[in-house]
Formats: structure tokens, sequence, C-alpha cells
């Protein structure tokens, strides 16, 4: 059995495979939870994605047993995939995870994967497993956040209406208004752009605030929260096979 683990920047995540069956996901933990995860099972195989801290650090915090299988993911690490990339080294784990986690789900056809995270990244991988590259914008509440920091006046709000107004009467809600409607165009004219150029793309959205936009976005849409498990756990058996 392999724990994955994707210790992102605002969340811990972790997920048991085994060959068969479905994935059992685990959301919301603690360094300490996730000990306790290890304990129960006792994986073979161990992978950690950190894109906050050095995936190194929780091998002694799992405690495992000197037999086990570890592997930190880094830009080094090898992986199912081609990476058209000029700074592979620099390219997140997340990213890679999640292009990796597309191909599992559609081997032989192009996709873009949108992970609507603290920051929201598009990338494309084609249909012989090359990973052509993407884009990084300023994530849902980031953006929120930014008007509050770097004005004197504006308020912190949080996201309320997915549907907000265009023509808002007040400045809470004009500053809504202008975050979703403006990630909505974001989000769809990325969309159209990649399809102009790839008319049978897949389009897989996962991330924390995915379910805010999901239904808004044009379909056809594959919502896949755990797409970035999935890709950590088929990186974590591509290497275990492989090793010598």
């Amino acid at each position: 059995m392999n724990l994955v683990i994707d210790w992102g920047n605002s969340a811990l995540k972790a997920a048991w495979f085994a060959p068969g069956q479905p994935p059992e996901i685990h959301r919301n933990l603690t360094l300490p939870g996730v000990r306790a995860l290890a304990e129960q099972k006792e994986p073979a195989a161990v992978l950690v994605s950190s894109t906050s801290q050095p995936g190194e650090s929780l091998r002694d915090e799992l405690a495992l047993l000197p037999d086990v299988f570890f592997l930190s993911l880094n830009g080094l690490t090898p992986v199912p995939l081609e990476k058209r990339y000029d700074t592979p080294h620099t390219l997140g784990a997340d990213r890679v995870a999640a292009a990796v986690g597309a191909k599992v789900l559609f081997p032989e056809e192009a996709c873009l994967v949108i992970d609507m995270g603290t920051c929201i990244t598009y990338d494309l991988v084609d249909e012989v497993s090359v990973f052509q590259g993407g884009m990084i914008s300023p994530g849902f509440r980031m953006r929120f956040l930014a008007m509050h920091s770097f004005t004197e006046r504006l308020p912190l709000v949080e996201p309320e209406d997915a549907n907000p107004p265009l023509l808002a009467r007040n400045t809470r809600q004009a500053m809504q208004a202008g975050v979703v409607n403006g990630l909505l165009a974001e989000l769809n004219g990325i969309l159209e752009a990649h399809r102009s150029n790839h008319p049978a793309v897949k389009v897989l959205l996962c991330g924390g605030d995915a379910p805010f936009f999901e239904s808004s976005l044009k379909p056809p849409i594959f919502a896949v929260p755990e797409l970035v498990l999935l890709g950590l756990n088929r990186i974590l058996e591509y290497n275990n096979v492989n090793r010598s």
C-alpha cells in the first residue's frame, strides 16, 4: 500500500492507494495526523510533495520502518512526462503531479489542468505526455487580500456570491463582483484560447477554490479534486518500479 502526502501552502492532504481499490483520501491534516495515518497501516512506499516545507523533514516525523521506500518529490525526481520547460528545477511539484494525474485519467489525450489553489495554474500536457508549459495567476483569495493590503480604505472581504452583479451598489459588493467576474472572464477566456488550439483538449479542474467556479465554466469540464494525489501515486509507482 502506498501513502502519498501533498503538503501545500495552505493545506496538508494525504491518500492511501492499494491495487484495485479507490484511494482513501484524508484532508485538512496536521503533522501528528499524518504520522497517525502512517502508523495505522505501515505503508510499503511513501511520497511527499511539499511546496511549503522540505519534504525530507517528514521522514523522521513519520517514524517509518527502515525498509519503507521514501521519496521526496523535487525538480530532479524522474516522472512519466517529458518537461518542455526552460527551468525544470523551478517547476512546482504540484503542477507536475497534477499533469501526471491528468495522464492517468486521459493517457492518450491532450489535457489542460487548472489548479485553483493559493495561486491558479493553467498547464497543458499533450497527447504524448509532453508537459508544454503553462501560466501562473494570482489565486482567488489572493486577489481580495491584494486589494486590502495595497490600499488605505478597501476592506478585506470574503467571496459570497458565485454570480455577483456587474453593477454593484456598495464597495463590498463591488470588490466581490470585480474579483469573481474578473476571474470568471480569465478562466473562460483561457479555456477558449486553448480549445481553439486543441479542440479536443480535456479540461481538468482541481484545487480548493475549484467548487466555487465549477458550475460557471464553459463545459465540458472534469472536476477531479484528487488529481494531484493521483499524480503523486503514479510518480511513486514509476520510481519504485524503476529504482536500481
